[in-house]
């Protein structure tokens, strides 16, 4: 537990934000330590790969920036992020705002661990070690894409609604544009509002809170439907939700058992079986290509999408398996070529550069606008040694799938034995981040990437979980409660496990695993604290001459 000194420390004002900054290193030296090792580290991938790293995506997102439009296949937040930084020409500052992104939000999660939960500076390093150390974590920050930016968006907002516990009405519209800059970031960021509504509904933090979070919420994202539906004739954020469920269903539709009878949906049917469902969508010769219009057009969407709806009406179960499969492959140990080698190759630390594609986009092209935006060579440079060195670091220092799996198991028993209160603290960010794990699998196919910003909540929701030991499940408590004060009292019948252990130790071991389910308070605001009628809770004093041990 951190001491009040300690905690009376961290509040201390400076004369500015980097004073502060600074005197908030100094005096958590284990996260100062960290966090070097992985500046570090994010300065010898800068120096490695030159200026930036590019997936299939990221031309799409450099064409927001350069020509401004509702994209049709995803939002454009990251593309006007773009945009603000497009008079600098420079991708290396685009992705070095990244990494101090990834950066901030291990800040984020260690400070909220320490000022809300009393975790010691240790433990608080330790649950944000994978942010910043995981060699995937760090390559995604250095790649053109919206991910890190959509993690930073969602650990802000999680670990706003977790600082103010009782949320006012001004804090309310803070979470609520994080959650408009998160769904048009990306469209999965729409589930987590609907999440967060229905936590805030159960802690009752009262309906101006909630209300101010949905307006706040609705406004920009109800804007941009808005300009989407000016130049696409349809009020939504893309064109691409029908395809890519349909994408998903390919997996397992069989039209002998879907029996589509209108011309269009029996367009789409095929007899051709992939090892993944990317290849019914972004193949040229995949079904979406037989309409002879632009294959994100509105009309081709809707297509799909209904095509996609009787799949799973007439084939339930094998939707379920689908979806099962593609969630638990998370999971495991290995990280075996999925879902093709182009794809799996774009998350490696590469040892070959490569030229940029020349794919036709909106105006341009995907070589000649990335050359555009930089007013240089956009390609990626790779440079030894730096290169060399998270060549071999990507190799042994990541976090296996096994391993975030125990953690969201930590965090689903933090959850079940504080079922009274409904999860509890721990309820928020360990449903975030098994949500963000399991849309994917079940709206479009799993990839590698997606499990990256589930990682920071996950672990978030474990350190909640353990942050005073190992917690016992309410009977469990009772019954110990019920059992001490007769082993105390030297009762024969009561429990002589402590007989024989001094008074310190028996303080030691009647404590820490029932607090955290007993005392409400403390899961309600993350300190332990007495109520307004109950005096301060102070240790019992010890008595030497009561010790059964001295002779």
């Amino acid at each position: 537990m951190v001491n009040v000194a300690e905690r009376a420390q961290v509040r201390l004002p400076g004369t500015g934000r980097g004073t502060r900054l600074r005197a908030f290193l100094l005096r958590h030296p284990h996260l100062t330590v960290a966090m070097g090792l992985a500046a570090v580290l994010r300065l010898v991938t800068m120096l490695g790969y030159r200026p930036a790293m590019w997936f299939n995506d990221s031309y799409e997102y450099v064409s927001v920036a350069l020509h401004p439009r509702p994209h049709p296949i995803r939002p454009d937040g990251y593309g006007f992020w773009l945009l603000l930084l497009k008079p600098f020409h420079s991708f290396s500052l685009v992705v070095f705002t990244q990494h101090l992104m990834g950066l901030a939000t291990a800040v984020l999660i260690y400070a909220l661990l320490i000022r809300k939960f009393d975790l010691p500076g240790w433990a608080a390093t330790l649950t944000v070690s994978p942010v910043l150390f995981d060699a995937y974590q760090i390559q995604l920050e250095h790649l053109v894409m919206s991910d890190t930016m959509f993690t930073l968006l969602v650990v802000g907002v999680v670990t706003l609604i977790l600082w103010h516990r009782r949320l006012s009405t001004r804090m309310g519209v803070v979470v609520g544009l994080l959650l408009a800059l998160t769904a048009l970031t990306r469209t999965v960021g729409l589930p987590i509002m609907a999440l967060v509504v229905v936590y805030l509904l159960v802690k009752r933090v009262g309906w101006r809170p909630i209300a101010a979070v949905v307006v706040a919420t609705a406004v920009p994202v109800v804007a941009y439907m808005a300009w989407f539906n000016s130049a696409y004739g349809r009020f939504a954020m893309t064109n691409s939700d029908g395809l890519i469920m349909y994408m998903r269903t390919m997996a397992f539709a069989d039209c002998n058992k879907i029996k589509p009878k209108e011309v269009q949906l029996i367009v789409l049917c095929t007899t051709q079986r992939k090892d993944y469902s990317q290849w019914y969508l972004w193949d040229p010769s995949g079904p979406p290509h037989r309409y002879g219009t632009p294959k994100f057009d509105e009309d081709v969407n809707e297509w799909a999408s209904k095509f996609a709806t009787q799949a799973i009406l007439a084939q339930p179960g094998d939707y379920l398996a689908v979806v099962a499969r593609d969630f638990f492959r998370a999971f495991r140990w290995d990280r075996p070529v999925f879902p093709d080698a182009n794809t799996y190759n774009q998350y490696e630390f590469r040892n070959e550069e490569k030229p940029l594609p020349t794919w036709a986009l909106y105006k341009g092209r995907a070589d000649t606008d990335a050359v555009a935006y930089e007013q240089g060579r956009a390609a990626t440079q790779i440079v030894g040694p730096w290169a060399n060195v998270m060549q071999g670091y990507q190799r042994v220092v990541h976090l296996p799938g096994l391993i975030l799996g125990i953690i969201l198991l930590i965090g689903l028993y933090g959850v079940a034995v504080r079922w009274r209160k409904l999860g509890g603290p721990v309820m928020l960010p360990w449903l975030a981040a098994v949500g963000l794990i399991l849309a994917p699998a079940a709206t479009a196919e799993f990839d590698y990437r997606y499990l990256l910003p589930a990682v920071p909540l996950a672990c978030l929701a474990a350190a909640i979980t353990l942050r005073r030991g190992v917690p016992l499940p309410a009977f469990a408590a009772a019954r110990l409660a019920a059992r001490r004060p007769s082993a105390q009292n030297g009762d024969p019948n009561g429990d002589r496990s402590d007989e024989t252990a001094t008074p310190e130790l028996v303080g030691a071991r009647s404590m820490p695993l029932a607090a955290p389910i007993l005392d409400d308070r403390e899961d309600g605001d993350g300190h332990n604290k007495p109520g307004p009628e109950e005096p301060p809770r102070q240790a019992p004093a010890l008595d030497p001459t009561s010790d059964p041990t001295r002779p």
